[in-house]
């Protein structure tokens, strides 16, 4: 296969897996507007896409950490990457389809280590930097935002306990578009740029590029465009999970869920953790829920959603090492596994629709009880 053709494929892969990271993920933002009736479902998802390809200018941190931290550069090639980008596109499609918020992420670093550690050795996987830049943010994410969710969940009740109810609800619809909205602009500063990193990482296997460039502009553009149009998209099924099944939730939770998860992603962004945001989302709003005297957290869900947390990156890293195993051996094979991958994509298509999920099912919020703390 042509060199610079295989380079084409990939950043066409990579986009394809940005555009899934986007349905994907609307539910990181928008899913706790949605319940509460704060926005209507497609306003939603239409200011979330705006937002996100916004957030992908603000900063290349995470895109460098990708380019260059995660894997050694100098010893894999395009197809290695291309190979990664199957396992994660299809572990994002199975959770898409069971409608669990799993991380993107993690999908991608998992597939990329699976497929760099087959074709180039467990020497060109940079474990310190997994360790310190993936794995600690993945553990220490959802916790610091639950607790910040739970404290200002607390403290919002607590405040508002003698107003007027309809007042409070009103007050906190309006600030719930906002705070959706500075998460939509945060998860575009984060998971945006993993596309960037990828997409820059096969321009520097390649040659095109030189060892610790950061992404160019039409790279950050095409990767913003590809996530808002997934994220316009809608992920139904995900923000039904956890708009409506995780826990109640009223609008001061919801303001309280969203802000937490805003500051924490914006910090990591910042810091180039390349954190989960979906993880970060999930743990406030279950902060949220334990933060209000007297709402239900479903903990089964809540179980669920880490076991999938837990075999993310180890399902999508052995994917995307059966994937490097047959794409390495020639450019029969690496067809074979471009076809298989959209093979499956339709697959799970048409398995999506014996059970779809519209936005007209998930637009009703939660009624309104009286606040207590």
């Amino acid at each position: 296969m042509d060199f610079s053709l295989i380079v084409l494929v990939v950043i066409i892969t990579a986009l394809a897996f940005d555009f899934t990271n986007g349905f994907h993920d609307t539910a990181n933002a928008m899913a706790t507007s949605i319940a509460t009736g704060a926005l209507k479902p497609k306003v939603a998802v239409g200011i979330s896409a705006v937002l996100n390809l916004v957030g992908a200018f603000l900063s290349v941190e995470v895109a460098k950490t990708i380019s260059s931290g995660i894997v050694d550069d100098a010893k894999i090639t395009p197809v290695v990457i291309f190979a990664g980008l199957v396992g994660a596109i299809v572990w994002n499609l199975v959770t898409w389809l069971l409608g669990l918020p799993s991380s993107s992420s993690h999908a991608l670093f998992g597939g990329l280590i699976g497929a760099t550690w087959i074709a180039a050795g467990g020497d060109a996987v940079h474990f310190a930097a997994v360790v310190q830049k993936v794995l600690i943010p993945a553990l220490a994410s959802p916790l610091v935002a639950g607790v910040v969710a739970l404290v200002g969940t607390f403290i919002v009740y607590r405040v508002t306990e003698r107003a007027r109810q309809d007042v409070v609800g009103k007050t906190f619809k309006t600030g719930q578009v906002l705070s959706a909205s500075l998460v939509s602009l945060a998860h575009g500063t984060n998971d945006a740029q993993k596309t960037m990193g990828v997409i820059t990482l096969t321009l520097i296997s390649s040659g095109t590029l030189a060892a610790g460039s950061g992404p160019p502009i039409w790279v950050v553009l095409c990767a913003g465009t590809a996530i808002a149009l997934g994220t316009y998209l809608g992920g139904w099924r995900i923000i039904q999970t956890m708009g409506k099944k995780l826990t109640e939730i009223q609008t001061p939770q919801g303001f309280a869920a969203e802000t937490s998860a805003a500051a924490v992603i914006l910090a990591s962004s910042h810091l180039g953790f390349a954190l989960s945001t979906t993880h970060v989302c999930s743990g406030g709003i279950i902060g949220s829920g334990v933060g209000r005297k007297l709402a239900e957290v479903r903990w089964g869900v809540a179980g669920k959603m880490v076991i999938a947390w837990a075999l993310t990156l180890p399902a999508a890293a052995i994917v995307g090492a059966l994937a490097a195993s047959i794409s390495t051996k020639g450019s029969l094979g690496t067809v074979l596994v471009g076809v298989a991958g959209v093979v499956i994509a339709a697959g799970i298509y048409v398995l999506s629709k014996r059970n779809p999920v519209h936005p007209d099912s998930i637009s009703e919020p939660e009624p309104v009880v009286p606040a207590t703390v």
